[in-house]
């Protein structure tokens, strides 16, 4: 399994390339795409790319957790999280 990960700065060299635009575009693209789904998901709204991402913000209830290394029992609150689903196009990329 490949343990190489893409950083922003070679995802937007890598889109500027493929797309004939400069990376500072490119860059100011991606920067406003990840500012829109903060502000979207924060707000309850689900974010679809159809058969490729989406993001959904979803409530944890309360419960009880332990502290693995005393094993003392915690409790642990509710709180909201960010749900992030593969669409089937990506699935079918990585198969």
């Amino acid at each position: 399994m490949a343990d190489k990960s893409i950083t922003k700065t070679e995802l937007v060299a890598s889109i500027a390339s493929a797309t004939g635009q400069s990376q500072s575009a490119v860059s100011g693209v991606l920067d406003s795409l990840f500012a829109t789904v903060s502000e979207a998901v924060a707000k309850g709204s689900k974010v679809s790319i159809p058969g490729w991402i989406s993001f959904e913000q979803v409530e944890t209830s309360a419960r009880t957790g332990r502290n693995p290394q005393t094993g003392e029992e915690i409790k642990i609150p509710a709180g909201k999280r960010v749900k992030v689903t593969a669409g089937s196009k990506l699935k079918a990329a990585v198969k």
